[in-house]
């Protein structure tokens, strides 16, 4: 589709007077919702209440939250081949439906396994939906409104972790079941589900489709800094998701509320406090790509140190969890800008890549910490995987984040 066309799609109403700018930003931000907050969080989130129901030590709850992160590690790969084949609905619609089913099967899981095999579906559904949906803004959507529409599907993201946070403060609070809270994630799966396949059935594959050799592009020496932040920000995420709210509560939770409104509390200010991401763009032209990455990678340590070191404290969980919900935003933002300025003639290929080396270091990270935590304490784990990102933000030299675009051979922009 050239660019006139594009440009006329969007402009023209389409079934009910919505335009595809309209349409698409609420599909998105409903499926970002679903698969980044219950989706790829609510095994962290729920951790207590599965420990308790389960018996699980902490090295079972590392295992099964790498599994989940292996998950969508997979759908990362699996999204990527379908929105090449298909086009955005595809993978955006599979994604979805895993995050349905997954939720359904924690709902009624009996035992470990059956939950492990619940999570690894629910959390696959995050590997699904991003890179589809720019995808999908950046051919039916006019160029003056294409921020406005990525940063409102972004924002589903935040809103689902603090919605999921929400639902876990509701049930502590009215002596609700953990089953009926993923019961509900599962409808809004479901209903999440129906407005996509109405939004995007008229969306088509790209017909330039991706250069056989694009995998084999991204391989440079320029892109190295790219891949070693983002296997930081998985590692220091995931092992955060992962346990840092079963430690706050095991530590007592903070003074003036139950013990078990802990976890909750934690996620809706780490969704909250994720909201920063939508101003990346603005931090970044004020200070510059090396500070900002600077910045969140510190802004990722001291979150983990400060779970480690006031667990049981105010000063410590809001803190704590809004400087991890900045840390989560903002660097996924960067990943997004960052990949694309280096390889604009493989934007969608250079994200996903990023978002692989993310997924890789959030299954190995929990997997390890949850080992490392039984023998050591959580505590000092936190403060031993803190010690990743600040040295990343001491050794980061400007040079190492420069976005000036890397040179693709000729035949490859075609």
């Amino acid at each position: 589709m050239d660019e006139t066309s594009t440009l006329r799609g969007a402009r023209q109403s389409r079934e009910g007077g919505i335009t595809y700018f309209q349409s698409l930003s609420v599909a998105g931000f409903a499926a970002t919702a679903i698969s980044y907050g219950p989706g790829r969080m609510g095994f962290g989130l729920f951790v207590p209440e599965f420990r308790s129901a389960f018996s699980m030590s902490t090295s079972q709850i590392g295992f099964v939250s790498s599994l989940g992160f292996f998950g969508f590690f997979l759908g990362l790969l699996v999204a990527q081949g379908l929105l090449m084949r298909r086009g955005p609905q595809v993978p955006v619609l599979s994604g979805l439906i895993a995050a349905t089913l997954g939720m359904s099967v924690v709902a009624v899981a009996q035992n470990v396994f059956v939950l492990a095999v619940g999570v690894f579906f629910a959390a696959s559904s995050a590997g699904f939906a991003w890179t589809p949906f720019n995808d999908a803004v950046h051919r039916k959507v006019r160029d003056v409104d294409r921020p406005r529409a990525l940063s409102e599907i972004s924002t589903g993201t935040s809103v689902g972790i603090a919605a999921a946070g929400l639902a876990a403060l509701a049930m502590v609070m009215m002596g609700l079941s953990w089953r009926l809270c993923w019961t509900g994630f599962a409808v809004a799966s479901a209903l999440a589900l129906l407005a996509n396949h109405a939004a995007l059935r008229d969306v088509e594959r790209d017909p330039n489709g991706i250069p056989e050799k694009g995998w084999r592009e991204l391989l440079r020496s320029g892109a190295l800094p790219l891949f070693v932040i983002a296997f930081v920000y998985g590692i220091t995420s995931a092992v955060y998701i992962s346990f840092a709210a079963d430690h706050m509560l095991d530590r007592g939770g903070v003074p003036g509320l139950p013990a078990a409104a802990t976890p909750g509390l934690v996620f809706v200010v780490y969704g909250l406090f994720g909201l920063a991401g939508l101003f990346t763009g603005r931090v970044k032209t004020a200070i510059g790509l090396p500070w900002l990455l600077r910045f969140v990678m510190l802004a990722g340590a001291l979150s983990l140190a400060l779970a480690a070191i006031l667990p049981d404290s105010w000063a410590g969980l809001v803190p704590s969890a809004g400087l991890q919900g900045v840390h989560v935003m903002m660097t996924s933002a960067v990943l997004a800008v960052w990949s694309e300025r280096l390889f604009p003639a493989l934007p969608s290929l250079s994200f996903t890549a990023a978002l692989l080396a993310t997924a890789a270091g959030s299954v190995l990270g929990p997997a390890i910490a949850g080992v490392a935590a039984d023998a050591i304490g959580t505590g000092a784990t936190f403060l031993g995987v803190a010690l990743l990102p600040a040295a990343t933000a001491v050794l980061l030299r400007d040079r190492h984040a420069s976005d000036r675009p890397l040179r693709v051979p000729a035949a490859m922009h075609g």
